[in-house]
């Protein structure tokens, strides 16, 4: 008869201790590896879920030919205009980038690169924003090259999804 009561009470005890953690976002690290990514993540139940449209740069040379890559940059002057106004989105809605769980990024290949993906040029502007001493939070990540994207200057788009805190 003990054994019953004693089995409860270690469920009991265990879903108590646990229940703080549980509340928490937790993400894990790729073992061995200080690639600043995540390699999973995990949302407790009861959290709201943040989904952001994908976001394209910004012009930063007005006087560059409408359309084009002059008129937006490089593949990391691109990167770093998403973030910033991703993170302007987040921070309108009362969240902030270490509330990013997910991102999916769109890249276009780059004519200066020979037609590929800059993707050292998207770390760059990525690693600005995230695995930072002021934003350790990482997320998980994926990166594509795709063939356009709706503007022809357009080298980098980005979508993300978060978590309210």
């Amino acid at each position: 008869m003990k054994a019953p009561i004693c089995v409860a009470m270690l469920i009991a005890t265990a879903a108590m201790m646990g229940s703080a953690i549980a509340d928490e976002v937790v993400r894990h690290k790729i073992p061995n590896s200080d690639f600043p990514i995540a390699r999973a993540v995990e949302v407790p139940t009861g959290k709201t879920t943040v989904y952001l449209s994908g976001a394209v740069p910004a012009v930063i040379d007005p006087n560059a030919e409408e359309g084009t890559i002059a008129a937006y940059g490089d593949t990391q002057a691109q990167t770093e205009s998403v973030l910033k106004s991703i993170e302007a989105t987040l921070d309108g809605l009362g969240l902030k980038m270490g509330d990013v769980i997910k991102m999916q990024a769109f890249l276009v290949g780059d004519p200066a690169q020979g037609g590929e993906m800059d993707f050292a040029g998207f770390m760059d502007g990525y690693t600005k924003f995230f695995g930072t001493t002021e934003q350790p939070n990482l997320p998980v990540r994926s990166v594509v090259k795709v063939a356009g994207l709706a503007s022809p200057g357009f080298l980098v788009e980005i979508e993300v999804t978060a978590v309210r805190p």
